[in-house]
């Protein structure tokens, strides 16, 4: 649907339908930024005002690096504002070897209106450096965003032994460049990648049989970006 991927040097906004969107936005920020463990990539910057820690929650070192991350890859910028967190956030793209940047943003500030967003996205694709915004307790309006997600959470798959990896519902809802659509989502750490809940489920030669089958299926049209893929059914 994305034709490759998350595309880089681009604005992306990612809406909160809870309370763990922001997971979901340090994980797009890990694989945009390639900050893990192998030592490639960026740093990743993450900026956020004062108040969203206490609201949302302070970043915790070792569950970062149980996700993949490189905490010593992370730099947390924290701001007085909204308006002092779009001005650090302007300042680093100016900035190089910046591997990715994640403001987060509460509610509905004016100054991150149209005009400020489309400064960032001008800004994103000079530099190559891909800029994520996390809005939380906000609604969508308009700004310069390439791809717009509602994100929420799903359940994981856990035991009494394992917490299960996280899993998201993921809904893309704008995008400027392809068609859109609804995708569940699982991390998994030890690849830093997102998979499919359900293909992971599937043991080794479930997997390489639905491979196999998977190749003589043929070419598949895309996803009309327009109108429903299915028309409507009668009642």
């Amino acid at each position: 649907m994305l034709g490759g991927g998350l595309r880089s040097g681009a604005l992306h906004e990612i809406f909160a339908q809870g309370w763990n969107a922001g997971g979901f936005a340090v994980l797009l920020a890990l694989l945009t930024a390639g900050n893990s463990f192998n030592g490639k990539g960026g740093p990743f910057f993450w900026v956020r005002p004062d108040y969203e820690a206490m609201e949302y929650g302070a970043l915790s070192p070792n569950g970062f690096a149980e996700l993949g991350g490189d905490p010593r890859q992370l730099i947390l910028v924290r701001t007085r504002n909204a308006a002092d967190a779009l001005s650090a956030a302007n300042d680093i793209l100016g900035c190089p070897h910046v591997g990715a940047l994640l403001l987060e943003v509460e509610g509905m500030p004016k100054c991150l209106d149209l005009v400020a967003s489309r400064r960032l996205a001008f800004a994103a694709g000079e530099s190559g450096v891909t800029v994520l915004i996390l809005r939380n307790g906000a609604h969508a309006e308009p700004s310069a965003a390439l791809t717009r997600w509602l994100v929420a959470s799903a359940p994981s798959h856990a035991d009494d032994d394992n917490w299960g990896n996280p899993v998201f519902d993921a809904r893309l809802t704008r995008h400027r460049l392809g068609g859109l659509g609804n995708f569940l989502m699982q991390w998994n750490p030890q690849h830093v990648s997102f998979v499919d809940p359900l293909l992971s489920q599937l043991g080794s030669a479930s997997r390489r049989h639905l491979a196999a089958t998977s190749k003589n299926i043929g070419a598949v049209a895309a996803t009309p970006a327009d109108r429903p893929a299915y028309p409507p059914r009668r009642a």
